[in-house]
C-alpha cells in the first residue's frame, strides 16, 4: 500500500547536491515526488511509494549526502499524493 510523506530538512542542505542525491535515492527505491529548495534555505521533500521504501528515504534524509550538514529534520505522513516520477523543482 502506498503512502506519502512531506519532509523539511534544514542545515547546510542547499548547494551541496542534497536534492540530486535525494532524487537518486528515491529513484532507486521506486518513489515518486519531488525535492525543492525553499526560500529560507531548507529543502522540502514529498515522496510517495511503499512504506518500507519511504522509511529508507527517511533514514537518508536524516543525514543527507556527505557534503551536507543536517541540523534539523522533520517529516510526517500526509494524505496520499500521486506523482508520475521523482523530480527536482
Amino acid at each position: 500500500m502506498n503512502k506519502t510523506i512531506k519532509a523539511v530538512v534544514s542545515g547546510k542542505v542547499q548547494g551541496v547536491w542534497f536534492r540530486a542525491s535525494t532524487m537518486e535515492v528515491a529513484e532507486k527505491l521506486n518513489l515518486n515526488g519531488y525535492a525543492k529548495n525553499l526560500p529560507n534555505g531548507n529543502v522540502e521533500v514529498m515522496a510517495t511509494g511503499e512504506k518500507i521504501d519511504i522509511e529508507k528515504l527517511v533514514v537518508f534524509l536524516s543525514h543527507g549526502p556527505k557534503s551536507s550538514i543536517v541540523d534539523e529534520f522533520q517529516w510526517q505522513w500526509v494524505d496520499i499524493e500521486i506523482f508520475s516520477k521523482f523530480e527536482i523543482l
